[in-house]
């Protein structure tokens, strides 16, 4: 675990110099900080009404509220947040879920990741939802 997480800082870092690197290149003439702030993106786009989900998302939605039954193994897992996508938390505080992909041989990109209390997870109650249809790259927070 301890590896995998240093590899994903180590490839961030290198991504943020190579691209503060361009930017000089290209003549860029402002502070590095502000060039290492060019090349972050946050994860966390708009926020997504429930009624605007994916009618598999509010299927998926409805199944998380009700605690199962899910229709892939891997459904009600601890999600890492590896990338501190979402806001930091204590491990065993995010799940993930699957939202069926239309035509896809596998699981898909999309997903609901849902954060909760242990007591709370116990009796389906999650504090916040967020969608993702890029696989984790961003998410949207459910509303409603």
């Amino acid at each position: 675990m301890k590896r995998l997480a240093s590899h994903r800082l180590a490839r961030t870092g290198l991504a943020r110099t190579c691209a503060a690197a361009l930017l000089a290149l290209a003549g860029f003439t402002g502070s590095m900080t502000v060039a290492l702030a060019l090349t972050t993106t946050s994860a966390l786009s708009a926020d997504i009404a429930l009624a605007d989900l994916p009618k598999e998302g509010k299927t998926t939605h409805v199944l998380i509220l009700k605690g199962g039954p899910y229709p892939y193994p891997k459904d009600g897992v601890t999600f890492g947040n590896f990338e501190n996508n979402l806001p930091k938390q204590e491990r065993g505080y995010y799940k993930e879920f699957t939202v069926p992909t239309p035509g896809a041989k596998n699981r898909g990109a999309r997903r609901i990741v849902c954060g909760a209390e242990t007591r709370e997870w116990s009796k389906n109650n999650p504090a916040a939802c967020w969608y993702t249809g890029d696989h984790y790259q961003t998410f949207q927070k459910i509303k409603g």
